[in-house]
């Protein structure tokens, strides 16, 4: 088992957790403000459709129960008693549903009190229905009462009932009036159904018509992300464009950053250069003093200046990378630049065959040039020089569960005699040479740790399936 070895990013500021509850909410601003607003509206909506159906309900409760009060007071001025006690009248009230079999509206006239005998009822009631004792339901002062009962069909029906004196000698008669209550709910059921399919079509259009809203009102957020990506990806220097009032500071602001770091970087560059170039005199002249000195001193001279020289030239490529790694302006395309590297070395290697593999669409690194060749130049030449007869190329997108973070892979294969396992980290180690026969400084691998580093990136020295050693690298690409 080959054993990967990470260059791991230095921890940064300490993070800032989200509060648990904010955690299970979807990240985009434009699904909560439409799910917020979706959801008011909902609410909204069925308070509306529970507030007018209440009130329609009430509203016809109190026409149904005044139409009956209306039936029954037109009854009682509609019949009469003889001479000889029996009820007499032809009441008419006005409605077809009462001369309509079992229509489930209904009038009746019995007597209540002794010396009245006979009865009246429509002729839609055929056959008689019972009323509750006084004791069950009461009258009231004015000698009425209502309730609930249930009709030939076996309808709900809702009965006015009132007792009323006929003429002087306090004969009295009770009179009827049955409403049929179960059309009434089913006339307040198809007014709810009809609110409610309505109420629903309006919602929907509301809901759709103010996300389009909320949509159109983040455009220009969209607008700043595109411009962010084009600044990103080298295409832009800043963000460019009107942007409404609420945005135009954020803009403004992301510009001023922009420059700020262009600045940084400007100034890490200047004096990184001044640095090597003060130091690049003094070194040279202690390397030329040690070769002229000459002997065991002199020797050693040189060679810990030359060495001293390879630190400062290591230590400020590092400085360098770390100035320009947070800034946004650097692409780099892959295939051209691994192309003509391989095409220089394989003609100053012509007895190793070397082969490279790219992908079909062109990648591009998110970073300078000449980091990058440095990276594949330490790595080409260290397979070149332990290669028996064969180097493999290969650049791929890395693909899968890590496609989303934008990366791609660099692996070089020889058909050496690789690295064991348990020296492979010692191999990364800055001067660190594994076989002092071959030519070096021993350099090369840490310079590559070190820029992969820099740049965030992954380093990974495995067994290669031709035999050798396998370099793996993987860094960011910009889409």
């Amino acid at each position: 088992m080959s054993r990967r070895l990470r260059s791991e990013p230095l921890p940064t500021n300490q993070t800032i957790r989200t509060p648990l509850s904010l955690r299970f909410w979807p990240r985009s601003l434009a699904f909560r403000v439409v799910a917020f607003s979706t959801v008011w509206a909902i609410v909204t909506l069925v308070v509306i459709f529970t507030l007018i159906t209440t009130l329609y309900r009430q509203a016809s409760e109190r026409g149904f129960d005044s139409l009956l009060s209306a039936h029954l007071f037109n009854l009682i001025g509609s019949v009469g008693v003889s001479e000889g006690g029996s009820l007499t009248g032809a009441p008419d009230l006005g409605d077809l549903r009462f001369s309509e079999p079992n229509s489930g509206w209904y009038w009746s006239v019995e007597p209540a009190s002794e010396g009245v005998h006979g009865d009246l009822h429509s002729s839609s009631m055929t056959k008689s229905i019972p009323s509750p004792s006084v004791a069950e339901v009461p009258f009231n002062a004015s000698f009425q009462r209502s309730y609930m009962t249930e009709g030939i069909n076996g309808e709900q029906l809702e009965v006015f009932e009132s007792e009323f004196v006929l003429d002087a000698k306090n004969r009295a008669a009770r009179f009827r009036v049955m409403g049929n209550q179960t059309e009434l709910e089913q006339e307040i059921g198809t007014f709810q159904r009809r609110l409610l399919t309505y109420l629903s079509l309006f919602g929907v259009g509301m809901i759709a018509i103010n996300a389009m809203a909320i949509l159109f009102g983040l455009q220009p957020l969209r607008r700043v992300r595109n411009a962010l990506a084009m600044v990103r990806e080298g295409t832009a220097q800043r963000l460019d464009g009107r942007f409404p009032a609420e945005i135009e500071p954020l803009a403004n602001e992301t510009n001023a950053l922009i420059e700020n770091n262009r600045r940084i970087v400007e100034r890490s560059r200047t004096q990184v250069g001044n640095l090597a170039h003060s130091l690049k005199t003094p070194l040279a002249v202690l390397i030329n003093e040690g070769r002229a000195l000459g002997g065991a001193k002199g020797r050693l001279i040189a060679e810990q200046a030359a060495s001293m020289q390879k630190q400062v030239d290591h230590y400020l490529q590092r400085a360098r990378v770390a100035a320009q790694r947070n800034s946004v302006v650097y692409r780099t395309p892959v295939a051209p630049l691994v192309q003509r590297m391989v095409r220089v070395l394989q003609k100053l290697n012509p007895q190793t065959s070397l082969s490279l593999s790219l992908p079909a669409a062109d990648i591009i690194f998110a970073g300078e040039r000449e980091d990058l060749e440095e990276l594949l130049g330490n790595l080409l030449d260290n397979a070149m020089k332990w290669a028996k007869s064969a180097v493999a190329v290969s650049v791929t997108p890395v693909v899968g569960k890590e496609a989303a973070a934008n990366l791609f892979e660099i692996s070089i294969d020889d058909n050496g005699p690789g690295i064991p396992e348990d020296r492979a980290r010692e191999a990364l180690k800055r001067g660190r040479r594994l076989d002092e026969t071959k030519p070096g400084s021993g350099l090369g691998l840490a310079i590559v740790a070190d820029l992969v580093n820099e740049y965030g990136g992954v380093l990974a020295l495995e067994r290669s399936g031709m035999g050798g050693l396998k370099a793996v690298v993987r860094l960011r690409s910009l889409q």
